[in-house]
């Protein structure tokens, strides 16, 4: 007897180029907890421009905890949802901890330059080759990872990190036909995309509690206004994050992204597919007949 892996039919060996091999499959439990978790994600965001919120100091000192207890039991609830329904096994965590590993060393490599940012475009390659679930996982575990490693834990980190698990997810969820070099130029794209998503949901985090801003000599004009109706705060907030972040911080961080994914992207994802192929990611092996193997017994032998 030997253990085989059944490879499937000629047809499936053909599409192995485009066909999903994620190291951390979404089940029907794990959906559910990354949808509440995101839903409760964007409350915490968003709440002040429904409900008044008063100028402080200390953004989020309140309700940042909360939303750190939401985002830990969702990532166990995942890995543990994942595991029990066979969805996820110990490579796939011996390979989350390497990237959770590789992206902490990496994002203070950027720290000294504002929107310098070295984190993301592994992780968007990651969630792409092994799929949304893990790249959810790993967003959040990379950010957690490098908060503890920069000493860069307060009240944002929650926030980074759920920002960052949203990133992942929508790597692992993009069309998986393209491939080739249209596959890079998209993952480029959506590079700069998350890059300008990730900096205004930064701001959001932060500038319903920042008074007095003013650019070009207009006193407050880019300041929230507590019970105000939700576009006018929404209008003050666009032109506030094109001002002080749009065209700095996070235009830094979206040529950056582009140009890692360019330059390293084609390397990076060859290699991070053939650690996927040979970890045999989802594979169920079988007790049988080996193809070569002589299970005949020479006359006079026992059997």
């Amino acid at each position: 007897m030997s253990a085989t892996v059944h490879p499937g039919t000629a047809r499936d060996r053909r599409l192995r180029g485009w066909v999903r091999t994620d190291a951390v499959r979404i089940g029907p439990r794990a959906a559910l907890a990354i949808t509440l978790v995101s839903l409760a994600g964007l409350a915490m965001f968003l709440w002040p421009l429904w409900i008044p919120a008063s100028p402080s100091v200390v953004q989020h000192t309140t309700d940042a905890p909360f939303l750190f207890l939401a985002v830990l039991p969702c990532l166990i609830l995942v890995v543990l949802a994942e595991m029990s329904e066979g969805g996820m096994d110990s490579k796939a965590l011996a390979m989350l901890g390497v990237l959770s590993a590789v992206n902490a060393a990496l994002r203070p490599l950027g720290s000294g330059v504002g929107g310098l940012e070295l984190l993301f475009f592994v992780l968007i390659l990651a969630g792409r080759v092994f799929g949304p679930g893990f790249g959810f996982v790993l967003g959040c575990t990379s950010m957690f990872a490098s908060g503890l490693l920069t000493a860069g834990v307060g009240p944002w980190l929650p926030f980074q990190m759920l920002c960052a698990a949203w990133i992942g997810l929508g790597a692992g969820l993009l069309p998986r036909r393209v491939t080739g070099r249209a596959e890079i130029v998209m993952l480029a794209l959506y590079g700069v995309l998350v890059a300008y998503v990730f900096g205004a949901l930064m701001n959001m985090w932060f500038w319903p509690f920042v008074t007095g801003v003013s650019v070009s000599g207009v006193e407050g004009s880019l300041a929230y206004v507590a019970g105000a109706p939700v576009l006018e705060n929404l209008h003050r907030f666009l032109v506030f994050t094109l001002f002080t972040s749009t065209l700095g911080w996070d235009t830094l961080r979206a040529v950056t992204n582009a140009a890692a994914i360019l330059v390293l992207g084609p390397a990076l994802l060859a290699t991070l597919r053939r650690a996927s192929r040979r970890a045999s990611f989802g594979a169920r092996g079988t007790f049988g007949r080996g193809p070569t193997e002589d299970v005949s017994v020479p006359s006079g032998q026992p059997g």
